[in-house]
């Protein structure tokens, strides 16, 4: 039963990346665009926006560390499944050509996604009238992946469900 319930998933997930990976037709705007996006849950822009504030003095500086925090743990947890489940990414399991570099040859979970809504996610619990931008953006950057043919949608739901899990935690202890 469990095994139909994963092919169903699976199927579902390959049926949407289809529709919304953007590939080689796209415009080359859209695929500056989308490419920009991607690198904000990359590893420099999400280490720069978790360390930066780190000298600051109070809820900035508090917030910096938690989300600096969340970064590592996320990513520790996003690394371990990614080993374990090693589900292929879209250009191996439907060969989709990638308009980005693919870190590694694994899709599940996205570690871009997990980065970006990790420290959005930190950012927005300590302020909060930024989540109305913050958590977007981070959405977006997950969009970009799937758009950029790196990642299966679930790919990106689940990195930003580990990453908004690892935060909750954290914020309260």
């Amino acid at each position: 039963m469990a095994h139909v319930i994963l092919a169903r998933l699976d199927a579902r997930d390959r049926a949407l990346f289809q529709r919304w990976s953007v590939r080689e037709r796209a415009s080359r705007t859209t695929r500056v665009f989308w490419t920009v996006l991607t690198h904000l849950g990359g590893v420099s822009c999400s280490v720069a926006a978790a360390t930066l504030p780190l000298l600051s003095h109070g809820a900035l500086g508090a917030a910096a560390r938690q989300a600096l925090a969340t970064l590592i743990v996320s990513h520790l947890v996003v690394q371990l499944v990614k080993r374990t489940v090693g589900r292929p990414r879209p250009s191996l399991g439907v060969g989709c050509h990638a308009l980005v570099h693919e870190p590694d040859r694994f899709s599940f979970p996205s570690g871009h996604s997990a980065a970006a809504m990790s420290v959005a996610f930190v950012y927005a619990l300590a302020f909060p009238a930024l989540a109305v931008v913050l958590i977007p953006l981070a959405m977006l950057v997950g969009m970009s992946r799937v758009c950029l043919g790196v990642h299966y949608p679930g790919d990106v739901l689940i990195g930003q469900l580990i990453a908004v899990l690892t935060a909750i935690p954290l914020a309260l202890g």
